[in-house]
C-alpha cells in the first residue's frame, strides 16, 4: 500500500460521535490525552462530556488534531508489546492564543469543568507560595486585562487567559464552575485557587470575590508515564492500524487518578474508569510526588550527569538506583496509612521505570527544576531534619541538580537567568545561591548548604570511573 493510499484518521474512518463540550482544558499535550481524555472516554457517561482542549505555548497540537477531527491513537506500551485505541473525547482542539473562543466556551452554561495541565511553573507562585504579580509575563497580562477587559488576543499566560474567561462567565451569569488542577503540585487545587484568585485580585477585586463564591478548586493526584511521541511511533500506528495518525500518544498500562473536591455542575463518572474519589487527598499526593516524581527528578539530574538518556537506562546504573532507594527510604518514613500500600507502590515503580520500551527521556523530566524540587525534595528534607536526621537522601537530589545545571547551559526553567548568575560563584557560595532559587530556606541554612555541597560530585564520571557507591547516604555507608 502506497503512502498516499493510507487513509488519515478521522470520523469517517472511526465514526465516534462527538459529545457536546462540557469540559474545557488548558494545556493540550500528550499527558492530558493519555490521562484525563482516556478517563473521560471510559467514564460510563463519557459520551455526554466532550472536551475542548487549548494548547499552551504553540498551536501545533491543535492544528494536527483539528485535521483529524480531534481523534488520536493511544498506544499502550508494555514490556512485551503494544495495543491501540482511538480516543474521541477531545471534540475541539484550539490554539491557546484564541482567547475569544476560550471566553465563549467557559461562559457557556453547559460548560461545567475547566481542567489544567499547564505545568508547575505556570501557576506564577513565588517560592514563599504567594502569587507573584510582578513577574514579567504576569505583569504583561495584567496590562492587557486592564486595557482591554480581557477581550484581546495577546494574553500569554494560562492564568491570564483563564481569569479572562472566568470574567466572561461572570458577565454571562452562567453559574458556578469547577477548576481542576492536574499538575504535579502538592495541594494543587489550593495552588490553583491562590494563583487564579491572585491574578483576579490584581486586575479586578470584584471578579476575585465572584470567583470565591462561584468557582470550586478541585485537587487531584495524577499518574501515568507518557513519553514523547517519536516518528517510529507514528510509523507503527500506520503499519499496525492501517491509517495515518500524526498525533498518537504513547503511555504505560498503569494509570491512576485520585480526586478531591466539589463539582457544582456535575462531572463525568470517572470512577467507572478507575478514578478514586476521596475526602483527604494529601497522603496520595505525597506518595506520588515524593516516590514517583521525586525519583524521576533524581534520575533526571543524576542520570544525565552520568551520561544516560532515559529513565530505564539510569535505573540500571547501580549508583542511580541506590540513590533512588535511599531517597525512598526517607520519604516512606513520612507516608502513613496502610491504604497507601507504600512497599507495593515502590516495587511497582521499579517495574514501571524499568520498562525499556517506554523511552521516557531524562531531558523531558529535567525541565523546570527550581519549581519541581521545591515540591519533591524540600518537603522530605524538611521532615527528615525536623526529626534530627540529616536528610542526605533528599539532599542528594539537590546535589545532583546543582551538578546538572553546572554543565547544562541551555535550561528550560523559569529562573534560568538567575541560575546562570548563580553559576558564576564558586564553592559553597555557588551551592547556596542555587539552593536559594529553589527556596530561600535552603540557601540560608549553612548546614544544609554544607550537606548538599559535600554530596556534589557524587554522580560525576571521571575517566569512566564512577564515584564510589559508599557516598550513597543510608544504604552503603
Amino acid at each position: 500500500m502506497s503512502a498516499n493510499s493510507v487513509p488519515v484518521l478521522n470520523r469517517t474512518l472511526r465514526p465516534l460521535p462527538k459529545a457536546p463540550v462540557r469540559i474545557v482544558h488548558l494545556g493540550l499535550g500528550a499527558f492530558h490525552r493519555s490521562h484525563q481524555a482516556w478517563y473521560t472516554q471510559h467514564a460510563g457517561d463519557g459520551r455526554e462530556w466532550g472536551i475542548a482542549a487549548f494548547t499552551g505555548r504553540r498551536p501545533d497540537a491543535a492544528v494536527a488534531l483539528t485535521a483529524q477531527d480531534g481523534l488520536f491513537t493511544l498506544i499502550e506500551r508494555t514490556g512485551t508489546g503494544d495495543s491501540f485505541e482511538v480516543i474521541g473525547s477531545v471534540v475541539e482542539a484550539v490554539d491557546g492564543a484564541d482567547v475569544g473562543r476560550l471566553r465563549e466556551l467557559v461562559s457557556a452554561p453547559a460548560t461545567a469543568i475547566v481542567t489544567l495541565t499547564i505545568t508547575e511553573a505556570a501557576y506564577g507562585l513565588a517560592p514563599n507560595g504567594r502569587f507573584d504579580s510582578d513577574s514579567p509575563r504576569v505583569a504583561g497580562d495584567l496590562a492587557v486585562l486592564a486595557g482591554s477587559a480581557g477581550t484581546g488576543g495577546t494574553l500569554t499566560t494560562p492564568l491570564g487567559r483563564l481569569v479572562s474567561a472566568l470574567a466572561a462567565r461572570r458577565d454571562a451569569a452562567a453559574g458556578p464552575i469547577a477548576v481542576v488542577s492536574c499538575d504535579n503540585l502538592s495541594g494543587n487545587g489550593e495552588v490553583a485557587r491562590r494563583a487564579v484568585t491572585g491574578m483576579a485580585e490584581a486586575w479586578d477585586g470584584t471578579l476575585a470575590a465572584w470567583i470565591g463564591e462561584n468557582v470550586s478548586f478541585v485537587s487531584t493526584s495524577v499518574d501515568r508515564i507518557t513519553p514523547r511521541t517519536t516518528d517510529a511511533d507514528i510509523a507503527e500506528v500506520e503499519e499496525r492500524c492501517g491509517y495515518r495518525d500524526s498525533s498518537p500518544v504513547v503511555a504505560e498500562p498503569f494509570r491512576d487518578w485520585v480526586i478531591s473536591g466539589d463539582f457544582p455542575k456535575g462531572r463525568p463518572r470517572w470512577e467507572d474508569a478507575g478514578a478514586v474519589v476521596v475526602n483527604d487527598i494529601e497522603p496520595y499526593e505525597n506518595r506520588k510526588l515524593w516516590l514517583l516524581n521525586g525519583a524521576h527528578s533524581l534520575l533526571a539530574y543524576a542520570g544525565q550527569v552520568r551520561g544516560h538518556t532515559t529513565v530505564a537506562e539510569a535505573l540500571k546504573d547501580p549508583l542511580c538506583r541506590d540513590s533512588v532507594e535511599a531517597f525512598w527510604d526517607e520519604a516512606a518514613a513520612h507516608l502513613h496509612g496502610e491504604e497507601l500500600h507504600v512497599p507495593e507502590y515502590r516495587l511497582a515503580l521499579l517495574d514501571r521505570f524499568g520498562n525499556s520500551r517506554i523511552a521516557h527521556h531524562l531531558s523531558q523530566i529535567a525541565a523546570d527544576g527550581t519549581t519541581k524540587l521545591r515540591m519533591r525534595a524540600l518537603p522530605v528534607l524538611t521532615a527528615e531534619r525536623s526529626q534530627g536526621r540529616s536528610g542526605a537522601g533528599s539532599a542528594l537530589m539537590l546535589a545532583a541538580w546543582v551538578d546538572y545545571v553546572s554543565v547544562h547551559k541551555e535550561l528550560q526553567d523559569p529562573l534560568s537567568e538567575a541560575i546562570g548568575t548563580a553559576n558564576r560563584s564558586r564553592g559553597l557560595e555557588r551551592v547556596a545561591a542555587l539552593l536559594s532559587l529553589v527556596s530561600p530556606q535552603l540557601g540560608n541554612d549553612a548546614r544544609i548548604v554544607s550537606v548538599v555541597g559535600g554530596l556534589c560530585g557524587t554522580f560525576t564520571v571521571t575517566d569512566t570511573i564512577a564515584t564510589p557507591p559508599r557516598l550513597i547516604p543510608g544504604r552503603n555507608s
